[in-house]
């Protein structure tokens, strides 16, 4: 039996098959805690993040429509927004401050190309410096694999400007982790 899209199992949870979510879940929940643990550099705000996250799925599902783009972009315009209302609450009570301590499941899957711990470790470092915004935006083209169309989409931003912005954050990651050698 071939494998249903994303579009079509989150059509069955609009019309209630409320159930149908597991399979979505298992697909993304994954990616959407790596998404949220980049960001907020804390693993147990990134989890509650993450349940959100699929909490408002079910909530908003009615606002699901395929025909403004994939379910893929409005999952992750969804946890932009949550992200944003998490980092605005962090911002009106600044004595909640972020674990920074290394995560066990840091950087990249393939390790195998010569860089070492370190080398992830410093990358981590040096990502966590950068503005939110700069984070974001590489944590969605780098680390989550999306195309610059989708991410224009779920920013609403031009394709330009994304590539603007990419190019922006990468110059700035690059400066703040030759800083750290």
């Amino acid at each position: 039996m071939p494998e249903l899209s994303d579009e079509k199992i989150m059509l069955l949870v609009k019309d209630g098959h409320l159930s149908e979510l597991t399979e979505l879940f298992d697909r993304y929940h994954v990616p959407l805690y790596n998404f949220f643990l980049r960001l907020t550099i804390d693993k147990p705000t990134s989890e509650d993040l993450t349940q959100n996250l699929f909490y408002r799925v079910i909530r908003y599902r009615q606002s699901y429509q395929p025909a403004q783009g994939t379910f893929r972009t409005w999952l992750y315009r969804m946890a932009r927004n949550i992200y944003a209302d998490h980092y605005k609450q962090r911002q009106k009570d600044p004595g909640q401050l972020p674990e920074t301590g290394a995560d066990d499941e840091g950087g990249p899957a393939d390790q195998s190309a010569g860089y070492n711990e370190d080398d992830y470790q410093r990358l981590d470092e040096a990502l966590a410096l950068l503005p939110p915004d700069q984070r974001e935006i590489l944590v969605l083209s780098r680390y989550q694999g999306l195309k610059y169309e989708e991410i224009s989409k779920i920013k609403d931003l031009s394709v330009g400007a994304i590539k603007v912005q990419v190019f922006r954050a990468i110059r700035q990651l690059r400066s703040l982790y030759f800083k750290q050698s």
